[in-house]
């Protein structure tokens, strides 16, 4: 096809250097280092590349479970428990009164729900966090535990801690007890 000589090859090639000579060790150690980092660097890019395309099927992906929802709903009585031993009416009833927050956590086998910090869009530069944890397996008043957070930003932008109104728990514990006894109440009647 077509011939050239050694030497004006290597011109082509990417790590050539026309100015030393490409008979040296020197020269054919640099050769061969360039060549090793071009070679790994191809083998990233192509290896990263491998990942992208595909020819998944979609419909052999699994679809996600949420198995709050199946058990909760199907829950009956009040001592009705999910998986970790916790009231399913006490779990979702905070989760459902809850809602309007973000949440940071919720671990339905320990009874913990955390929330993130949540400022009200009635106010400035305050700001709440709730951690409510399920006590118990029976739906009662003291298988509820809620802790609010709050904070105030002061003069110099710092956020500093100061207390809720002593209602506020009370409060919030009410709402959350009052929609577990609804979830229990609309469970009964369905059957």
């Amino acid at each position: 096809m077509f011939r050239q000589s050694p030497v004006r090859l290597a011109r082509f090639l990417p790590f050539h250097s026309p100015d030393r000579q490409v008979g040296s060790w020197r020269g054919s150690l640099l050769q061969v280092g360039r060549l090793a980092g071009l070679v790994l660097f191809s083998t990233v890019v192509l290896g990263s590349l491998q990942g992208c395309g595909g020819g998944r099927d979609p419909s052999s992906l699994t679809k996600p479970r949420n198995h709050l929802l199946g058990i909760d709903r199907g829950a009956q009585g009040g001592s009705d428990q999910l998986r970790g031993g916790v009231n399913a009416y006490l779990w979702r009833g905070a989760i459902d009164t809850l809602s309007f927050m973000p949440l940071a956590s919720a671990d339905a086998q320990g009874g913990v729900i955390l929330t993130d910090w949540y400022e009200p869009p009635g106010t400035q530069g305050e700001r709440f966090k709730i951690a409510a944890y399920i006590l118990d397996r029976q739906l009662r008043s003291d298988a509820l535990r809620v802790v609010i957070f709050r904070q105030v930003r002061t003069k110099s932008g710092e956020w500093e801690d100061t207390p809720v109104a002593p209602t506020t728990v009370s409060d919030i514990t009410a709402r959350i007890l009052e929609r577990a006894r609804q979830l229990r109440a609309e469970n009964k009647a369905g059957k």
